[in-house]
Order: C-alpha cells, then structure tokens, then sequence
C-alpha cells in the first residue's frame, strides 16, 4: 500500500473512532510516533469541525428529539450530565476517546455549552494523552495475530 494511503487511512480511522486509529498504524506498519501524531490530527480534525457547527447542531438535535417526542432527558444523558456535573470538561474530554469518539464527545460539550476553546483544549491534551497510550499498546501487542499483515 502507498505510504500516504497508510497515513491517510489512520488520520480518517481517528475521525471517527478514535481507538482504531493507532491499531490501524501499527497493523499497517506506521511508526509509532506518526500514528500517535496523525490519531491525534484525526480526532483534533472532527473536534474543530463539530465545534465549528456547534449550536446550530445542538439545536438540531434537540428539534429532532423533541419531533419524535422523545424525552428531553434519556438515562443515558442524566449519567452524561452527572459526569459533566462531577468533573467538568475534563471528564468528558477524558471519556472521549474511549466511550463516546471524537463526534460523540464534541456533540455532547457543545449540547452542554461549553465555550468552544474550552473544547478544542480539553479534547487535545485528551487525544494526546489516550492517542500515546493506545498506540504503546497496539506497539507492545503487535505480535498478536489481529495486528499481523
């Protein structure tokens, strides 16, 4: 595969799932630091664009929530909200990657209205952080059979 397929395929993998990024450039042989750099660039990527259309989104799903008639708060988002309560953006930035991917995340901090530099900074040191320990894990596991060529 041409080297710019391998790094572009990672950057797109982070968009949306952010986890399956660093597995996708370690399975296809992209060095450690430029995986970490490009999942990070990927999910930084989606944050800005989401954040970009940030309330005209939230809007948008509140309007479509309220036309099927669904309850303004569901379980899952009393438990969102709870978190948010508890440990602020950072929470959420934390969670991010792991739980609710780089839409998800940035979708929920603007349906809570954080300001959007709040955001972008929260959801970076989050990226680097999780992007450098999934791709020290997908390295230190690449001998297993799912990371093999």
């Amino acid at each position: 595969m041409p080297e710019i397929l391998k790094y572009a395929s990672v950057f797109a993998v982070s968009m949306f799932k952010f986890v399956a990024g660093p597995v996708a450039g370690v399975a296809a042989g992209v060095p450690a630091g430029l995986t970490w750099g490009l999942s990070v660039a990927g999910m930084m990527t989606t944050v800005l664009l989401i954040s970009s259309v940030g309330k005209a989104w939230a809007l948008h799903l509140r309007r479509k929530r309220e036309q099927k008639g669904k309850p303004l708060f569901s379980r899952r988002s009393r438990r969102i909200v709870r978190v948010y309560r508890r440990f602020g953006m950072g929470g959420i930035a934390f969670l991010t990657p792991i739980l609710f991917s780089p839409i998800g995340g940035t979708v929920i901090a603007t349906q809570l209205h954080v300001p959007r530099w709040r955001i972008l900074l929260h959801m970076l040191w989050s990226a680097v952080l999780w992007g450098g320990a999934f791709t020290l894990l997908a390295s230190r596991f690449s001998h297993l059979a799912i990371f093999q060529h």
